[in-house]
């Protein structure tokens, strides 16, 4: 039977992947997206966006078990806040301007 620590290990490590996936999304996110789009929807630069995910993709990797930088440590979860802010505030204004917008025919859904 596993012992607690163990269990914690795990569940961890499986964030720790989890946030790892969400920079690599929010990396390739802002390498397809025109470069124009960032300035016009009032954002920083594309070169901005992309040091800032970049870093935050690598600071990511590190925290991957082989690596395995601290849980607590400060990197991983400046990574994983860059990430979020970039795919929450930045990715929704840049694919208004690049005509991503979906299916929404108002500003609260298709309904």
């Amino acid at each position: 039977m596993a012992s607690l620590g163990q269990l914690q290990t795990w569940i961890l490590y499986a964030l720790a992947v989890l946030a790892f996936g969400l920079e690599v999304f929010a990396l390739v996110d802002a390498v397809r997206t025109r470069q124009d789009a960032f300035v016009a929807a009032g954002k920083q630069t594309k070169n901005i966006w992309m040091i800032i995910v970049g870093l935050a993709t690598v600071f990511g990797f590190l925290a991957l078990p082989p690596f395995g930088l601290p849980p607590y440590h400060i990197l991983p979860l400046a990574g994983v806040v860059a990430a979020a802010v970039y795919l929450t505030d930045v990715r929704p204004a840049v694919r208004q301007i690049r005509g991503g917008g979906g299916r929404n025919a108002g500003p609260y859904g298709p309904w």
